[in-house]
Formats: structure tokens, C-alpha cells, sequence
């Protein structure tokens, strides 16, 4: 078999517009297809790159926003705790002080209820006391006891204070006036006599007495110079021991 050129060149040439008709319309458009198709590739990936920053972004950002919310809430719950026991404090503080209010309200009720309870034990006893002094002194008065409390009366009479001897002095010096003196026993002459000497000094005149007697007094005298009475009688010294002792109570 004979090699022939022109075949050959012929054969070239048909191979050669071969590849320009595929280089012209085949391998453009894939080519160019391809070229599209990187394009669309890379624009994917880098949308995809561009997400994936986005979502390390977002993942940071959810992590320090879960940080930043364990934190607010382990700032809340110590807040709570500390208001909570702050409350608790201040609860347990006015408790305690209610308690310590009632506790002294008890201690004050039962001082008073105390103190009343004593005071009436001891009018209780000062009437007791009274009365079996009264018994007593009942059993004990004597017209030589008036006597002698006769004497004791004339000799303090001279010895008064200014201010009751200006108040009988005042009372003596009114039209009319009268001292009376009343006994729980008959009183003698020179008793009498002794009285109405003594109280006219008292006066700073002469002045009219009157004598009476009452058996309530027990023993001893009272005296009375106008609005001014004095008490030198058993029966009033009871009266005024009970009262003094029922006040001081």
C-alpha cells in the first residue's frame, strides 16, 4: 500500500477544521459552561464561607449571650437569696420585737396586777391592824389616859406653828366666836379651867369655850377653832393612820 500525501494533507485538513468546528462549537460553550458553572461554584461557596461566618458569628454571639445569662441569673438568684434573707432578718427582727413588746406588757401586767394584789393585802391589813387597834385600844382607854393626853394637848398648844396660830388667831377674832372642845370622858374643872386659859393665850383673848362629850373619841380630845380643828383623840388617829397608810399604799 502506497502512502499518498494528498490523502494525508487531506486528512489533516479535514482534522484540522474538525477541531476549529469543535473548538468553535463545541468547546466554547462547555468551556463557557463550565466557566458558569465555576462561577455559580465559587459565588456557592463563598455564600456558604460568608454563612458559616455568620454562624460561628451567631454561635458566639448565643454563647456569650448564654454567659452573659448565667450570669444575670446567678446575679438574680444572689440578689433573691440577699433580699430574701434580708427579709427573713427583718421579719425575725420584728418578731423578736413584738415578743420583746409582749414580754414587756406581761412584765408590766403582772408588776401592776402585783402591786395591786399588795396594796390590797396591805389595806387588807392595815384595816385588820385598824380594828384590832381599835379592839385593843378600846380595852386599854381610860379617863387617866384622856388625862394625861389632856396635859400633853396644853403643853403643845403654845408651841404651834406661826401659820396655825395666825389661821386660830384669824378664826378667834370673828363676832361670836366659839371653841369647842369635845372628850370621850367628862372632863373636871381645873381641866376645864386649864383649857380655857390655855386657848384664850392661844387667842390673844379672852373667849367663850364650849365643852361636849362623845364616847366615839375613845380617848382624848378635839378641838374646834372655827374652821381649824385640832385632833388629839384616839378615834382620829385611827382614822388618819388609816388613811395615811391606804394613800401611801
Amino acid at each position: 500500500m502506497e502512502f499518498n500525501w494528498t490523502t494525508f494533507a487531506l486528512e489533516i485538513i479535514n482534522f484540522l477544521v474538525l477541531l476549529w468546528i469543535l473548538k468553535r462549537f463545541l468547546y466554547k460553550p462547555v468551556m463557557d459552561a463550565v466557566t458558569q458553572r465555576r462561577s455559580v461554584i465559587e459565588k456557592s461557596l463563598a455564600e456558604t464561607q460568608a454563612m458559616q461566618v455568620e454562624a460561628e458569628s451567631l454561635k458566639r454571639q448565643y454563647q456569650d449571650r448564654l454567659t452573659d445569662w448565667e450570669r444575670e441569673k446567678a446575679g438574680l438568684r444572689t440578689s433573691v437569696f440577699e433580699e430574701v434573707n434580708a427579709e427573713r432578718a427583718r421579719s425575725m427582727a420584728a418578731l423578736q420585737a413584738a415578743l420583746e413588746q409582749e414580754r414587756e406588757r406581761s412584765r408590766v401586767l403582772e408588776q401592776q396586777q402585783a402591786t395591786e394584789l399588795r396594796r390590797a393585802l396591805e389595806e387588807e391589813a392595815m384595816v385588820h391592824a385598824g380594828q384590832f387597834a381599835a379592839r385593843l385600844l378600846s380595852r386599854l382607854t381610860t379617863i387617866e389616859l384622856e388625862s394625861r393626853i389632856g396635859e400633853v394637848v396644853l403643853e403643845d398648844l403654845p408651841h404651834l406653828p406661826d401659820e396655825k396660830l395666825q389661821a386660830i388667831r384669824a378664826a378667834c377674832q370673828e363676832q361670836n366666836s366659839t371653841i369647842k372642845v369635845t372628850s370621850a370622858y367628862p372632863i373636871g374643872e381645873s381641866q376645864r379651867n386649864a383649857f380655857v386659859q390655855a386657848l384664850g393665850n392661844l387667842a390673844g383673848k379672852d373667849i367663850a369655850c364650849e365643852f361636849a362629850q362623845d364616847g366615839r373619841l375613845m380617848a382624848g380630845f378635839r378641838i374646834g377653832i372655827g374652821p381649824w380643828i385640832l385632833h388629839a383623840n384616839l378615834l382620829d388617829e385611827l382614822r388618819f393612820f388609816g388613811e395615811a397608810a391606804h394613800h401611801g399604799s
